[in-house]
């Protein structure tokens, strides 16, 4: 297999760019997450990949709940300060407006279009990354929802998770 080819096919997929947020104990994390899919209807299901070496991913797995933002178009440099590791940028969420769920405890960000909290239904091993499967309990729309959500395109990223 041509590896280039296959690189340029894989980044032809579309992707949309969205903040994952998790809170255990007196932490909370986020990260920018761009591989993750609706994987059922009934009940309401969401698969997310995350890096195994994700501070947040310990946090979704130590308390079972997680929280998924929708960025809007435009957010390239909000994305991007997201994206950066924890290791070398711990205040991430010191940079962004934000309130504790009162469901969750996860942080909910507040420049976003909008966001699902869910609860963790089943993990599976992807490679260095953990796929999550997340079960929606709770749904809100925090801007306006004409507005495009941002896609990984848009960035110029090549990968986050």
């Amino acid at each position: 297999m041509d590896l280039q080819i296959k690189t340029r096919v894989l980044r032809l997929f579309t992707y949309g760019m969205y903040a994952v947020t998790a809170h255990h104990g007196s932490e909370n994390g986020v990260f920018l997450a761009n591989w993750l899919s609706q994987c059922s209807f009934e009940p309401p299901l969401l698969m997310l990949s995350v890096e195994n070496t994700s501070h947040t991913r310990l946090l979704i797995e130590a308390s079972g709940l997680f929280a998924v933002h929708v960025l809007a178009s435009g957010q390239r440099e909000f994305a991007g300060m997201l994206g950066k590791s924890s290791q070398t940028n711990p205040a991430k969420l010191k940079n962004a407006r934000w309130h504790p769920s009162p469901l969750t405890q996860s942080p909910i960000l507040e420049d976003t279009l909008g966001y699902v909290e869910c609860r963790v239904r089943g993990e599976l091993p992807a490679g260095d990354s953990q796929i999550i499967v997340g079960e929606v309990i709770h749904a809100e729309i925090t801007s306006d929802a004409t507005l495009a959500p941002l896609t990984m395109q848009e960035t110029g990223f090549k990968h986050f998770g």
